[in-house]
């Protein structure tokens, strides 16, 4: 029975209810219980109940009142989602408290600003359904083995100490678009475990001496000293100009690398390949010497600030085997720079100097200076690309 024609039912009996005995009452409530299957009680607060207008009758929303109905939430949401590349909920929260002092598209009340530090990852899921979006790509692998030079690299069997700054994953990523011919950019990807600080140097090809001097200028910008390196078991890794670099020094670097054909053993820097990289630079081939000094100006300035001050992520801290099922537990996201700031192992003056620099920059004109760069690099990039297509024809 619809619910319009119980209340019909209910406003013929409210007239004879208020008006009959204790004896008619008993036997309306009787009548009504039964045919409606009605608590008595419930149905007795229905023809106590002052009637009115069918058609005005609204029922009553249960629960509490909604919190984060305000489409201003859901815009600056959106907002800072877009800007810092679509993370997760988890790591947005985080971001919020970054990013929310420098947001200048509008003037946001107190009572907004207060709802959006306190809103819950759940809740930024809830509210963003809708804007979500999923994209998948495919990189190309560039990694060939070495041969002799490797019974001179151990690999790594988990011997590091991973809560300490310094013990480094690193990887190429080749910009090589369609095809692997030819000479063309690649970037020198560098993650250290413990913090999640992220260094990259583009280099002309895959040469040892260009990966050498790289990786030379990354260490020079580290704000600690590595302790360890490893990285899978590509040529431009595995050679004795590297291990030279990492062994010949009073205090040398331990150097490993990881079991051919397991990605895994680099879970780290994979990640980062993808986030740090592909995300912003894309898959375009870059085959002109010139986009080396524009790439390098870009990850040595605002590349490195972006990502290590304002861009947190979570860290595995445990799994568990639960029956068929492994439950992963992440620690709280967390920026580079707030995990070197609350590391033991970071001399106070390295932090003094990682905080004045921290009170100067701001995430928005960081990312548009970057997206600049970007630009400028992606324009020439399609330049060559026609160029190429109007000598061919």
């Amino acid at each position: 029975m619809r619910t319009f024609t119980k209340d019909e039912h209910i406003a013929q009996f409210r007239d004879r209810y208020l008006y009959a005995l204790r004896a008619g009452r008993q036997i309306i409530l009787d009548e009504i219980c039964d045919m409606f299957d009605y608590h008595r009680k419930y149905a007795i607060r229905l023809l106590n109940a002052k009637e009115q207008p069918l058609s005005k009758r609204k029922p009553a929303q249960r629960g509490r009142k909604p919190l984060y109905s305000d489409p201003m939430i859901l815009e600056v949401l959106t907002d800072i989602w877009k800007a810092t590349n679509l993370p997760c909920a988890k790591r947005l929260k985080a971001i919020l408290r970054l990013w929310l002092p420098f947001y200048e598209k509008f003037i946001i009340p107190d009572n907004i600003t207060e709802k959006l530090q306190k809103i819950s990852p759940a809740t930024i899921d809830r509210l963003m359904v809708s804007d979500r979006a999923k994209c998948n790509k495919i990189g190309f692998a560039t990694t060939k083995p070495g041969a002799i030079i490797k019974k001179h690299i151990p690999i790594k069997t988990n011997q590091w100490d991973e809560s300490i700054p310094g013990f480094l994953e690193a990887d190429t990523v080749a910009h090589c678009g369609n095809s692997m011919a030819g000479m063309f950019v690649f970037t020198l990807n560098c993650v250290d475990i413990a913090s999640g600080w992220v260094e990259q140097r583009a280099v002309w090809g895959k040469g040892e001496t260009g990966v050498k001097d790289a990786m030379e200028s990354i260490e020079n910008a580290l704000p600690f000293p590595i302790l360890g390196f490893d990285c899978d078991n590509g040529s431009e890794f595995l050679n004795w100009h590297l291990i030279k670099f990492f062994t010949d020094r009073k205090r040398p670097v331990q150097f490993t690398r990881s079991r051919p054909y397991h990605k895994n053993d680099n879970a780290h820097i994979e990640n980062k390949n993808w986030t740090n990289v592909r995300q912003y630079i894309g898959y375009e081939r870059f085959e002109d010497a010139r986009l080396v000094d524009l790439l390098n100006d870009l990850y040595q300035n605002e590349w490195t600030d972006y990502f290590n001050f304002f861009i947190p992520s979570v860290k595995l801290i445990e799994k568990k085997r639960i029956g068929s099922k492994i439950k992963k537990i992440h620690d709280d996201a967390s920026t580079p720079y707030q995990r070197l700031m609350k590391s033991r192992h970071i001399e106070t003056q390295t932090k003094e100097r990682l905080k004045a620099k921290f009170e100067t920059l701001n995430p928005f004109d960081i990312q548009s200076k970057m997206f600049v760069k970007i630009k400028k690099i992606i324009k020439l990039v399609n330049e060559k690309k026609q160029y190429e297509n109007i000598t061919q024809k």
